[in-house]
């Protein structure tokens, strides 16, 4: 189903670049995973539930949720490569409302929110390096402090802001020149960070791996430590997913480049399955390295990282206290550069994949109408650009927890939705080619449903995320009456 013809702008005078071969797909989605997330929320894990078994179980209950939704998003990409992916499911599934609810979702907080979280965080560990990057205001740009659900936002400029909007905009230069430039920088940038964190991991199991951390962690008694069965304990485990769940995100960008992909049919489903299983394998044994480097419990003001644990690292930068314990003094630096890289190349594919789903609208009539031409480089090229404006917006409240809680709750609720549009699909859509069949249908998408509308529904009760999963929400409903407004608009006669 699509919006009428009466709503489509005229037609681009230029096609996609099918540029992307199954590597490029596969590091697309990897790298848009892998960003700053594995290296810092593991503190506030652990500072949650307290047990080392409980660590690991949130990050692999994390991993088996995101490769169950990519088995069944990988039938309907299959479906349907096109430009827009998930965009493009939820229309061809549920109509032109849900897909652009989603849509305008992504664009309002869920892709730019987390762009800008990303470029936040990546001006963050240059300060490290860079000193003069950092978090002070400028006293000479105006300055106000914004009330959200979530606590008070400061709006203002600083150098670490700065360093966030030079980003952005570097980025999305990159890509305005063409998805081969693009991917150059993704593939390249993507297996430069999973080297650096396999490394991470290797060192943690082997030369660097602590007997105290060990003891502490994997002795007797202390491994599963205290836990309270309880209605409590079940809302303190879904809280703790958030920053998990955020540090998996984005697997599902890769379709919205499905038509730059070569055999997108036959090559989205394994970059997809792929991708997640090499993410979420990474994750569980980097927290696996993380307990044989630190121990999980420590001391708030502790002396030395290995006194202050995983709990209480320096600004939870558990990544950096790890590769202190390898590297000495020296792995605050080597820490910042990996982050560095890692930020980029997520932030990179991002911006990439992102902007595809608003050319996907515009041509539907759906946003902005500029959006929906390709450029001569044969990019989205207004699309580009209105994204990188509304996240530089957001990079100005310079938050990174904030905005992991307003987009982690809207995110999860369409990935549910989505996968139940694969139920819909198979009885709706019965004569569209399916070059892939979700593995375990109808058991695996059901449990995947199940789980993402758990978590979904613990976010909404839970005294620590009520507030922002609320507001999540709300978001997504204000996009009803923009939907008709927009519509509306759009098949007016000139």
């Amino acid at each position: 189903m699509t919006v009428g013809s009466a709503a489509r702008p005229a037609a681009a005078p230029a096609e996609f670049i099918k540029a992307m071969s199954l590597t490029d797909a596969t590091m697309l989605a990897a790298g848009s995973m892998i960003g700053s997330g594995i290296f810092i929320v593991s503190a506030d894990i652990a500072r949650t539930l307290g047990s080392p078994l409980l660590l690991l179980a949130v990050w692999t209950l994390t991993g088996i949720m995101t490769l169950l939704g990519a088995l069944a998003y990988g039938e309907m990409a299959a479906m349907y490569p096109h430009a827009g992916g998930q965009y493009v499911f939820l229309r061809e599934a549920m109509g032109p409302l849900m897909g652009f609810l989603y849509g305008w979702t992504l664009f309002l907080v869920i892709q730019t929110g987390t762009v800008a979280a990303v470029a936040v965080a990546f001006a963050r560990f240059l300060g490290v390096l860079w000193p003069a990057s950092a978090p002070e205001l400028f006293a000479w740009f105006p300055h106000f402090d914004l009330p959200t659900p979530g606590g008070a936002i400061t709006i203002g400029l600083s150098p670490q802001r700065v360093v966030a909007l030079a980003m952005v905009w570097t980025l999305t230069a990159i890509n305005l020149r063409g998805v081969r430039t693009g991917k150059l920088v993704q593939t390249t940038f993507t297996f430069a960070k999973t080297a650096a964190l396999a490394l991470l991991i290797l060192l943690g199991l082997t030369f660097g791996r602590s007997a105290l951390a060990a003891g502490a962690n994997f002795g007797a008694g202390k491994f599963v430590g205290p836990i309270d069965w309880s209605g409590a304990f079940v809302l303190a485990f879904g809280s703790a997913m958030v920053g998990a769940l955020f540090s998996s995100d984005a697997w599902n960008n890769v379709t919205f480049a499905a038509a730059e992909v070569k055999d997108a049919s036959r090559n989205l489903p394994k970059a997809l399955t792929m991708a997640t299983l090499l993410v979420a394998g990474l994750y569980v044994l980097a927290n696996v390295a993380y307990l044989n480097l630190l121990p999980l419990h420590g001391v708030k003001d502790g002396a030395d990282v290995a006194a202050r644990g995983i709990q209480w690292a320096t600004q939870d930068r558990v990544g950096t206290a790890a590769a202190e314990v390898i590297f000495g003094a020296a792995g605050v630096t080597i820490m910042a550069i990996a982050i560095l890289v890692s930020t980029f190349g997520c932030n990179n594919g991002l911006i990439l994949s992102g902007a595809r789903v608003y050319y996907a609208m515009a041509r539907d009539g759906l946003f902005f109408r500029g959006a929906g031409a390709l450029s001569a480089r044969q990019v989205p090229a207004a699309a580009l650009v209105a994204q990188a404006a509304w996240t530089s917006l957001l990079c100005l409240t310079g938050t990174y927890s904030q905005l992991l809680d307003y987009v982690i709750f809207a995110a999860l609720l369409f990935y549910a939705l989505t996968t139940v549009g694969l139920f819909v699909l198979r009885r709706k859509a019965v004569d569209v080619a399916r070059p892939y069949r979700a593995v375990g249908y109808p058991v695996l998408p059901a449990l995947y449903v199940a789980l993402a509308s758990a978590v979904c529904v613990i976010l909404l009760i839970a005294d620590k995320t009520r507030a922002q999963a609320f507001s999540g929400l709300v978001l997504v409903l204000l996009g009803i009456p923009v939907f008709y407004l927009w519509r509306g608009a759009a098949v007016k006669p000139a």
